[in-house]
């Protein structure tokens, strides 16, 4: 019993209240430390040639800057400039023209190539071959094309004197420039946009088609009420990324009509360009560019909202 008790004067040892840190802690200090080493290249990259010219540029807009000079603090000098410009609002009209054209075009033949993938082309060969394009350089396909369409030696042409109808100057005409540049990066881009599609498609539970069938639902039924409703995630995120990318096209112009005829393909981004580099006007080339960051800000703020993008109907 004497044994038992504790002396008089000493006291329980207290148990630490902090656990130590044992293996599994130390693991993942280390496992934080090989993941920055892997994102550092990443971040970096993204810190010198994303946001410090991001910041640069909000900063260039605001003032009256060439490369031979120092820039100078002129305030929404640009921006009201650019309200009166006639030229910018030419741009902008031309631009959208375009964005609309490509989109309509784009995304209706992707999504009719992820249906065939889906339900006929099974081969990984021809999935495979869609993709051809995409891996083409824009500069080598608007040069491809430009040899193509050409008015007099362009083989599209002769194929069209051959059918007895007259030759089109695809890029010399102020109808068709626009249309055409269209067509090109419509080419260029539906396979992979047709790949995106055929992504959502496979996500989407078979069981929800055979249930389809058992009812009753004719192949247009079912793709009105099971497919596109279930693919609207997915087409919203391409139609984020087709419309901003649209928004930003420049090489297929800049090779091959560098705005013309007459200003019909005188897209915002080349007029960017042709501001701040040609003109050594990187003040009013820069406020311009702002101006494009924010359209583009609110038109995907706006596909998002109202298509719920970051929602799905299969929870």
């Amino acid at each position: 019993m004497a044994s038992s008790t504790l002396r008089a004067g000493t006291r329980r040892p207290i148990p630490s209240a902090l656990p130590r840190k044992g293996p599994k802690a130390r693991r993942g200090r280390s496992d934080a430390r090989i993941a920055m080493v892997f994102i550092a290249p990443a971040l970096i990259g993204l810190v010198a040639f994303y946001i410090v010219p991001t910041f640069r540029g909000l900063y260039l807009s605001f003032t009256d800057y060439s490369i031979l000079g120092d820039p100078e603090w002129v305030g929404m000098k640009n921006y009201q400039a650019i309200a009166k410009d006639p030229m910018f609002w030419n741009s902008l009209w031309v631009t959208v023209e375009y964005v609309v054209i490509n989109i309509v075009l784009q995304t209706s033949i992707a999504l009719g190539l992820a249906l065939l993938m889906h339900n006929v082309a099974k081969s990984i060969l021809v999935r495979g071959a869609l993709l051809l394009p995409y891996l083409m350089a824009n500069v080598i396909a608007a040069l491809l094309w430009f040899w193509m369409l050409d008015y007099q030696i362009g083989i599209v042409n002769q194929v069209i004197e051959w059918l007895g109808l007259p030759r089109v100057a695809f890029f010399g005409s102020q109808i068709w420039a626009i249309p055409t540049q269209a067509l090109i990066n419509t080419w260029r881009n539906m396979g992979y946009t047709a790949l995106l599609i055929f992504a959502g498609l496979q996500a989407i539970p078979g069981s929800l088609y055979e249930a389809a069938s058992l009812d009753g639902s004719s192949p247009g039924q079912t793709f009105r009420k099971i497919t596109l409703p279930l693919l609207r995630p997915v087409l919203a995120l391409v139609l984020v990324m087709t419309v901003t990318g649209s928004f930003q096209v420049f090489d297929t112009v800049a090779v091959t009509t560098q705005g013309g005829p007459i200003n019909a393909t005188r897209v915002l981004q080349y007029l960017i360009f042709q501001r701040a580099f040609n003109e050594q006007d990187f003040g009013y080339g820069s406020a311009i560019a702002v101006i494009l960051f924010l359209i583009l800000m609110v038109v995907a703020f706006i596909q998002m909202k109202f298509l719920r993008g970051n929602e799905s109907d299969l929870d």
